[in-house]
């Protein structure tokens, strides 16, 4: 028998970056015998394989193929771990070096049964109360139009002012042809809401946790037309219903997604509204939140 590594698990990172710190995400696993390999959720975007990471009892390495066409060089995380900490550089994914510090996520298990509390009406139907936009210094296109929560002109991410912990979402949305958004539970996980219709399931496309789960069947409508979705989340557990199909079904997310407000896991945390990418309208936005029992 070998004693454990230390390494292995998921860490919630923060990364000190030129503009202000922002989230990442790397979890290590063992391979065989001797090689440690894993995943990584950087600023924006999916989640990377990583096929070897070095450790030597406190040093640690992994390098991540870059994302983006403006870059060719791998993303380099080199850090140091003392207890459930470490810290280290990276060269991130804008290029810069800068500092990074990663605590081990925590497992968010609940013990008990979910009871469900008193519903929360998210949207008023008549105006943005309650909302804010995420980035203060870019258009804000969302709107209260004809009981709708409409993104006009895509630019900003929307926000409630509360947070929660565990809760069960029901909404429902429309969107034109070929648009995209998104709806991050806690701010940290995002479910994808895209025009995805007639194309096969995948963790990228509707309803799917973006990057890591894939809903088991595609349930979406055409353009144009609207749709319902009911999401809920405890602890890391999710189960997700599209247009009335079970399309997730009690599965663990294992960190944050692309995009993510911060990555303290353990915290509650808000809804958000992903705005920048397409028009997109919500209505009927509850949230019922839950407690164990």
């Amino acid at each position: 028998m070998h004693a454990p590594v230390p390494l292995i698990g998921r860490w919630d990172v923060t990364v000190e970056g030129p503009d202000g710190a922002y989230p990442s995400w790397f979890e290590v696993q063992q391979s065989g015998y001797r090689t440690l390999v894993g995943s990584y959720v950087g600023q924006f975007g999916s989640s990377r394989p990583v096929s070897e990471v070095t450790f030597d009892g406190e040093h640690v390495r992994f390098a991540v193929p870059p994302q983006w066409e403006r870059r060719t060089d791998n993303v380099v995380y080199e850090g140091t771990l003392d207890g459930e900490t470490i810290r280290g550089e990276t060269n991130g994914d804008d290029g810069q070096t800068v500092r990074w510090t990663a605590t081990r996520a925590p497992n968010l298990n609940r013990e008990g049964e979910p009871v469900l509390g008193k519903p929360v009406v998210l949207f008023d139907g008549k105006s943005l109360a309650g909302w804010k936009p995420q980035f203060a210094a870019a258009n804000n296109g969302w709107e209260a139009r004809d009981g709708l929560l409409a993104n006009v002109k895509p630019g900003n991410n929307l926000i409630t002012e509360a947070t929660f912990d565990d809760f069960e979402l029901t909404l429902s949305f429309r969107y034109p042809k070929g648009s995209n958004s998104g709806i991050y539970l806690r701010g940290r996980y995002e479910v994808q809401v895209e025009d995805s219709f007639g194309e096969k399931a995948d963790s990228h496309r509707i309803g799917g946790v973006y990057g890591f789960l894939t809903p088991s069947l595609n349930a979406a409508k055409a353009h144009d037309e609207w749709q319902e979705m009911r999401i809920r989340l405890v602890g890391r557990t999710v189960t997700i219903h599209l247009n009335g199909e079970r399309i997730i079904d009690r599965q663990e997310i294992p960190g944050i997604t692309g995009g993510a407000l911060d990555s303290n896991e353990g915290e509650p945390g808000p809804i958000m509204l992903q705005g920048d990418h397409g028009p997109v309208e919500y209505r009927d936005i509850v949230i019922t939140p839950i407690s164990i029992t």
